[in-house]
């Protein structure tokens, strides 16, 4: 059911207060002041966005140390209609919180989300070797857990989850990469597209026809021959037989760009199954470089030379 002609704008994330999703949505001018609402896994988010619950719904989209996050990747390929109207960056980094008056020393099990916990193997089994580890379905859902149960002495959280439970932090910067960071992308059903900026993404989906030798190389060749640089590409399985696979893929800049729209004109010529999912501005909004013999005025120079040669028009 969509939401009534005069209520808020809604937006969706994956809750609650506080959790790394929270803090992307936070980045989103439009959201402020508008309805937050609180999701557990990302086929709820999307949902909220297919109904008209919500305007729109972040989600993560790729960690610079797990890489592309498989759940949103697939939710993508196989709910049509959906665009990426924007993406942001959140640093990721962890606290190590308690009940008030626990020492380290007592911890004896943590509670953590898994790809939390992954990300901080090396603190965890060094400051408390012997631990054990309870699952939780979020950063912040491992932390408020320790206000409802006593399975865990300690939980692995984000940086300001004090600020919302009543916690204490025995141990801050508890990642082992203090550099990651995790892309999000806002998901709407808006079929604009928003004007380009020079520094921009394009996000496509695409099948490869068949099996035959070469097809990945071919599909490559789209992007090397017009200029046109990919800063992500993943394979995921499209699962209706083995070997079979749709990549996910990023492109430098906008589909008005000349070069990315002739890549993906042949790039639908070429795959039976092509899913644009959108341009958007980058969110380090860094300038996209264009090699001179592919820019904007080079492709159309050269449509105007073949326009001249069909209507028989004297060379210039």
């Amino acid at each position: 059911m969509s939401a009534a002609p005069d209520s808020p704008p809604a937006y969706s994330y994956l809750g609650p207060v506080g959790t790394f999703t929270w803090e992307a949505l936070r980045q989103v001018p439009e959201a402020e002041g508008a309805v937050w609402r609180s999701v557990a896994n990302v086929g709820e988010a999307f949902d909220d966005v297919m109904t008209g619950r919500s305007v729109a719904a972040m989600i993560a989209i790729e960690n610079s140390v797990e890489g592309g996050v498989s759940a949103t990747q697939d939710a993508l390929a196989t709910i049509p209609g959906l665009r990426i109207i924007g993406e942001y960056l959140v640093p990721v980094n962890f606290v190590l919180v308690a009940r008030p008056g626990t020492r380290i020393e007592d911890v004896r099990v943590v509670s953590a989300h898994p790809v939390a916990y992954a990300q901080c193997r090396r603190f965890l089994e060094s400051a408390i070797p012997s631990h054990g580890h309870i699952p939780a379905a979020s950063n912040v859902a491992a932390a408020a857990g320790l206000l409802e149960s006593a399975l865990a002495e300690a939980a692995v959280a984000p940086p300001g989850i004090t600020e919302h439970h009543d916690l204490e932090v025995l141990a801050e910067s508890i990642g082992d990469n203090p550099n990651a960071v995790t892309r999000f992308v806002l998901v709407s059903r808006t079929l604009g597209l928003p004007e380009r900026t020079g520094a921009d993404k394009t996000s496509v989906i695409v099948e490869l026809p068949d099996n035959a030798p070469g097809r990945l190389l071919e599909m490559l060749e789209q992007f090397a021959t017009r200029g046109v640089n990919m800063s992500l590409i993943e394979s995921r399985p499209i699962g209706d037989a083995l070997g079979r696979y749709r990549f996910v893929i990023d492109l430098d800049g906008h589909v008005r760009d000349e070069r990315v729209a002739d890549a993906l004109l042949g790039l639908k010529r070429f795959s039976p199954n092509v899913m644009f999912l959108g341009s958007y501005p980058r969110a380090d909004q860094q300038q996209i470089e264009v090699v001179s013999q592919y820019g904007d005025d080079v492709f159309m120079d050269a449509r105007g030379w073949l326009r001249g040669i069909l209507s028989g028009e004297a060379p210039a």
